[in-house]
């Protein structure tokens, strides 16, 4: 089974001791975010888990411990730097700073185990199309060298975006065309491979991969690793990833991204934060008597020699 860290949560940058220590104790739980009565019970060890996808926009805490998990298990690194500001990203370091890190965690762990994530796309009156052009190409520029991919995707119209952002431009079939034409060009110019994800749209057209972010042969490759021949079936519409298994939270990412999917208000994450305890094995709070645990499926997907 593959373990997805980060993909209700950057649980890097925010909760990362707690991280630590349920891979040094070797099990998780996780409540069902649809029936929080039930919590699951996954083993963090490695012959139950293929491989470990990290999603954060900042590894800067975890990164000198980082190791603990890398030499057991096999893993993976999404890494979000976008052209936004504190204005739209309040709690995400500086695309200067982010560089850095990211740099640090090529080098660290490999390219191959790395990919830049450069999503959600959006407009706004102050990110226009040629901003993020001249953004993009300045920060592939620098990457280029230290990362597996780069990812990106446009901006969905969920309708909680309608209150949280409401200075977002709905993006025309012109406005993703040319967005991706031009990030198509510039990913060519550094020798990037670039894809989409999460949308049945086809940029082939401009060098564009086709979306499926998390496949096995990704993290086969990466890893050095082959995995069985199995369908990926996706999370979503467009989404070609294999099934994982999330062990983070919604609404408790303090990153306070106003375009964010994960929260309901960034207020909700700062409150349910105080629920947090880095040595209970469920992100937030304790079990409960009136809760029910069971033990997850955990099937590999590794062929095994």
């Amino acid at each position: 089974m593959i373990i997805n860290t980060g993909g209700r949560t950057d649980t890097v940058q925010y909760y990362s001791e707690w991280l630590l220590n349920r891979f040094s104790e070797g099990y998780v739980l996780s409540r069902n975010p649809l029936f929080p009565n039930k919590i699951t019970r996954y083993e963090l060890v490695p012959d139950k888990v293929d491989c470990v996808v990290f999603c954060s926009k900042n590894y800067k805490p975890i990164l000198p411990r980082l190791h603990e998990i890398t030499d057991k298990f096999n893993t993976y690194f999404h890494y979000t730097i976008t052209a936004y500001g504190e204005d739209v990203e309040p709690g995400v370091p500086s695309i200067d700073e982010s560089m850095e890190t990211l740099i640090e965690l090529s080098k660290q762990f490999g390219r191959q185990r790395v990919a830049w994530r450069y999503d959600p796309v959006l407009l706004t009156k102050d990110y226009t199309i040629q901003r993020h052009l001249e953004t993009f190409e300045r920060m592939a520029e620098t990457l280029a060298p230290y990362i597996d991919r780069c990812i990106f995707s446009f901006v969905e119209m969920y309708k909680k975006l309608q209150t949280n952002m409401p200075e977002l431009i709905t993006l025309s079939v012109w406005d993703m065309d040319t967005l991706a034409q031009g990030l198509g060009s510039i990913a060519e110019k550094y020798g990037v491979f670039i894809q989409t994800c999460g949308t049945n749209e086809d940029f082939t057209r401009y060098g564009i991969h086709t979306s499926g972010c998390m496949t096995l042969d990704i993290l086969g490759s990466a890893n050095g690793i082959a995995f069985k021949d199995r369908k990926h079936n996706g999370s979503r519409q467009g989404c070609q990833c294999i099934e994982s298994r999330d062990i983070g939270a919604y609404d408790t990412c303090m990153n306070g991204c106003k375009y964010c999917y994960a929260n309901k208000n960034p207020q909700k994450a700062f409150e349910n934060h105080k629920y947090h305890d880095k040595d209970s094995p469920l992100l937030l709070g304790a079990v409960n008597p009136t809760d029910t645990v069971i033990q997850g499926a955990q099937k590999s997907f590794l062929i095994k020699n």
